[in-house]
């Protein structure tokens, strides 16, 4: 019987593992974050929603239309936004 182990991908990310998600610095990670290009921290956490970013990114890449008015992602931008 062999044992195979693969790498577990957290869901939620700190700042440091967010910014190498991206290919980023911490600092260039932030920048994007300040820019709109990824989202902010979830809500009363320091972590990031690993999938929130790749749908950020998906739009910013021109994969996914940003005009979706029932986009989860534009939800969770609008509800965030009046939290913040």
């Amino acid at each position: 019987m062999s044992l195979v182990v693969t790498a577990l991908l957290p869901r939620c990310l700190s700042r440091a593992d967010a910014a190498l998600y991206c290919g980023l610095t911490p600092e260039g990670f932030d920048a994007w974050v300040r820019r709109g290009i990824v989202p902010s921290p979830i809500s009363g956490t320091q972590r990031w929603d690993r999938k929130a970013i790749d749908v950020a990114l998906d739009r910013a890449s021109g994969l996914e239309s940003a005009q979706d008015e029932d986009d989860p992602f534009e939800r969770w931008r609008a509800a965030h936004a009046r939290t913040s």
